[in-house]
Parts: C-alpha cells; sequence; structure tokens
C-alpha cells in the first residue's frame, strides 16, 4: 500500500544515507565555496609580485646598461680630451713653425734694410769726400788764378774764346774732361749737389743734365754723370740708373767715377732681383779696379751672395 504525503510530513532521506553524511556534504560544499575566493585572489597576488619582481629586473638591466654605457661615454671622453690635448700641442708646434718662418722673412727683410742703410751711409760719405774734394779743387783754383788788372774785363766761364761770338755752343757731350772748373761750373755742379743732398733727385738730375750740357769737358762733367744715376737709384727707378751708369762708362771710360759707376749698376740689379748680373758687374770691379775703395766693397758684397 503506498504512503499518504501529508503536509506535516517530516522529509525523508534516500536510503543509505545518513543525516551525518548530509550535513558533512554540506559543509564541504560550503567551505568550498567560500574558499575559490580566496584561492582566485591569492592567484592575483602571486602574478602582480611575479610582474613587479620582472619589472624590478629589467629596471636593473636598464640601470646597469646606462651605467656600462656611462663608462664607454667617460672612456670616450677621455680618449676625445687626450685626442684635443694632442691637437693642441700640434697646432702650438704649427704656431711656433710659422712664428719661426715670420721670423726668418723679418730677418732677411732687416739685412735688407742694413744693406740699403750701409749703402746709404757709404753714398753719403762718398758725397762729403766728393764734397771737400770740389771745395779744395776750388780753392787751389782761386790760390792760383791771377789777379786781373783793375778795370780789365774778365769773360764769363763757359763764354767763346777771346775773338769769337759770345755764348758759342759747348763741345760734344761725349768730350772727356780737361782742365779745372771754373767758379760758374762749381756755383752750377754745387746748385745741382744741393738739389739732391736735401732729397730733390728730380730737380738734381735736371740740374746736373743741364751742367753736362753746359759744360761738357768740364772735369765734373763724369761726376755730374754719376749723380744722375745715383739719383734714380734713390727714386727707385733702378733700370734708369743702370741706364745712365752705363752712359758714364761709355763717355767718361777713364774717369775715376767708373769704379762707382759699376758698383752702382750692381746695386740697381740687386734691387730688381738680378743676382747673375749683379755678381758679373762686382766681378767687373774687381777686375778692372782692384785698388778701388769700391773693390773692397764689391768684396763684401760678393761674399754675402755667396
Amino acid at each position: 500500500m503506498k504512503s499518504i504525503e501529508t503536509p506535516n510530513a517530516r522529509p525523508r532521506f534516500p536510503r543509505g544515507r545518513s543525516l551525518r553524511a548530509v550535513l558533512a556534504l554540506g559543509a564541504v560544499a560550503s567551505m568550498a565555496a567560500v574558499q575559490v575566493p580566496a584561492y582566485a585572489a591569492l592567484f592575483g597576488d602571486n602574478e602582480a609580485r611575479r610582474q613587479i619582481v620582472v619589472e624590478r629586473q629589467r629596471l636593473d638591466d636598464a640601470s646597469a646598461r646606462i651605467n656600462a654605457q656611462s663608462q664607454q661615454l667617460d672612456t670616450i671622453s677621455s680618449r676625445i680630451g687626450k685626442i684635443e690635448e694632442s691637437i693642441g700641442k700640434n697646432q702650438a708646434v704649427l704656431d711656433l713653425f710659422r712664428e719661426i718662418e715670420n721670423l726668418r722673412a723679418d730677418l732677411a727683410r732687416m739685412r735688407g734694410q742694413i744693406e740699403v742703410l750701409n749703402n746709404g751711409i757709404e753714398t753719403a760719405q762718398k758725397r762729403q769726400q766728393d764734397f771737400y774734394v770740389d771745395l779744395d779743387t776750388r780753392l787751389r783754383r782761386l790760390e792760383s788764378a791771377p789777379v786781373p788788372p783793375v778795370g780789365a774785363v774778365v769773360p764769363e766761364p763757359g763764354a767763346g774764346a777771346p775773338g769769337s761770338p759770345t755764348g758759342a755752343k759747348p763741345g760734344p757731350v761725349g768730350a772727356q774732361p780737361t782742365g779745372a772748373a771754373s767758379s760758374a761750373e762749381m756755383r752750377a755742379y754745387e746748385a745741382a749737389q744741393n738739389l739732391r743732398r736735401i732729397g730733390n733727385y728730380q730737380g738734381a738730375i735736371l740740374s746736373f743734365q743741364s751742367f753736362i750740357k753746359q759744360y761738357p769737358k768740364s772735369p765734373l762733367a763724369s761726376g755730374a754723370q754719376y749723380w744722375i744715376g745715383d739719383s734714380f737709384f734713390n727714386m727707385k727707378d733702378f733700370r734708369t740708373a743702370i741706364t745712365s751708369q752705363r752712359l758714364l762708362l761709355a763717355t767718361y771710360p777713364d774717369s775715376a767715377k767708373v769704379p762707382d759707376a759699376l758698383l752702382n749698376i750692381a746695386s740697381a740689379q740687386l734691387e730688381m732681383g738680378d743676382t747673375a748680373a749683379a755678381r758679373k758687374s762686382l766681378d767687373e770691379i774687381l777686375a778692372k779696379h782692384p785698388g778701388s775703395e769700391a773693390a773692397d766693397k764689391a768684396k763684401r758684397r760678393l761674399a754675402n751672395l755667396r
């Protein structure tokens, strides 16, 4: 007969299971339900820690690489500093070399200036000697000249001989100087010399040229021709100076000014940079005029050229 269920009837448990077993199963189920979130939370914390450890390891590796690169940069900077120091030393050597070259160039210029100054001193001494020679010549002529009688007419030097037309033309330019210089010649010569002494070389050249045209046979004519060449030299017109001195050699070959003219030619050739021609001119002085004062100067200049 089937049992009749009533509302107040107590539930019946399956056969073979006791109440205690059912309660135990319920407790386990509830614990499992409670422990699942805990395990999940524990797993999340471990993962975060692991990520933190990994990031820290990456950070440490990056720091190590940065330190290594910093050390490499320090090494490179040290090498660059050494290279810059070496470059600075080399630059200092180059600067010193340039300074030495500049000093050599200055020394060469100073030697040239000293040579020019020596030549100027020698020329000044020669001018002074010529001045005293001219003065002595004039004094001797005045002392030896007879005193004209009172009322006598004294013809001007350079005028024609007695009986010739007044203002007769002088002889050719190539004539050799003869006799003693007249007072008029001395005055004209001194006037030209004074222009040269004050540095008016152009005026001196014109005065000496006029002197030669007026007094071609004067004993001072060769000197006038020499000073024409010397004035051109002082004006740094070296080619014309050489031409003027060669005119002296051709026109007055027996003049005492010939050695000085050759020396002036050699100086002009040196100024023009023609050392070979200058050496030839100096050798000519030694060969043809060994006892002259110009020969001593030529020896010194030849020694400097070697």
